[in-house]
């Protein structure tokens, strides 16, 4: 089950790029940030009221927990919204695939979690496919700067690995809901002020198809993508949940192909097989 919910929590993460890249051609996007924090905590308040959110706080875990709020979905949020004003879609995608390697690293040195020889080769293998996907990376129309765009997108990754580490932490004396409640209300008070400063720009009107996609942000992809995930790091090793974060660039490339129209070559796929097959060593179980 927790594989299952990281495949899937990945793919709605995926299409996270391509949503956001089309409703920020009507909305700003801090708009867009602050509205799916907003949706996600009201999707989440009827289970607080209603007590099916535990929550027993630990003296000395709100720096951890402010920490884990910051990194994600603030600071995350935040470097890639811009990075997509930048980039495309599926090239924000393919940074993602430097997340698994700064996990793995990170939960050695921060968790102690030592990891057999063939998690890592799985994670290079994996890392090496999406290096080889990611070889296009011209300019074009939906990526008017993608140096930038693909830099800033590496910043988010620095931000998620921080997530994920504090995430696996606290997993121990908090439930996956109740963290996912502190991301939202983190995210709500933080794009909240900046819709306060001269940077926020509201919406002068609300349209129909985008607006239910900012609901999709909010409710599947925020509420339920975080949740899958945080359930799943409870249970399993941090580099290898980490591995199914290069899921994401596969996912994304081919829905840019299919939604956006982002060219896709033989060579991509053959690439993104290759990402697959690195997840795979990566969860194989040692006889």
């Amino acid at each position: 089950m927790p594989y299952l919910a990281l495949t899937l929590a990945m793919f709605l993460w995926s299409s996270a790029f391509i949503v956001l890249k089309y409703v920020f051609q009507f909305y700003h996007p801090l708009a867009v940030l602050f509205a799916r924090m907003a949706i996600a905590t009201l999707c989440l308040l009827p289970l607080a009221m209603g007590g099916r959110i535990a929550w027993h706080y630990r003296k000395g875990d709100w720096p951890w927990l402010l920490a884990m709020g910051l990194c994600e979905p603030c600071l995350y949020f935040l470097f890639e919204a811009n990075a997509l004003m930048h980039t495309s879609a599926s090239q924000a995608g393919v940074i993602t695939a430097t997340l698994p390697m700064m996990m793995a690293v990170g939960a050695a040195l921060f968790l102690h979690e030592r990891q057999p020889r063939h998690v890592w080769l799985g994670i290079a293998l994996s890392f090496a496919g999406v290096i080889w996907l990611s070889m296009d990376s011209q300019a074009g129309p939906g990526a008017p700067d993608p140096l930038l765009g693909n830099a800033l997108e590496f910043c988010a990754m620095i931000c998620a690995s921080g997530y994920v580490l504090i995430a696996k932490r606290l997993s121990v004396r908090y439930s996956p809901l109740a963290l996912t409640g502190v991301q939202t209300l983190a995210g709500c008070a933080w794009f909240g002020l900046a819709m306060l400063t001269p940077w926020g720009v509201w919406p002068d009107k609300l349209l129909l198809v985008p607006s239910l996609w900012v609901l999709y942000l909010g409710a599947a992809i925020t509420l339920g993508a975080y949740g899958l995930y945080t359930w799943a790091v409870s249970r399993i090793p941090v580099a290898r949940a980490g591995a199914f974060n290069n899921l994401i660039p596969v996912f994304t490339v081919a829905m840019a192909w299919l939604l956006l129209d982002e060219k896709l070559q033989a060579w991509q796929g053959a690439a993104g097989a290759l990402v697959f097959a690195g997840v795979w060593l990566s969860q194989r179980r040692q006889a």
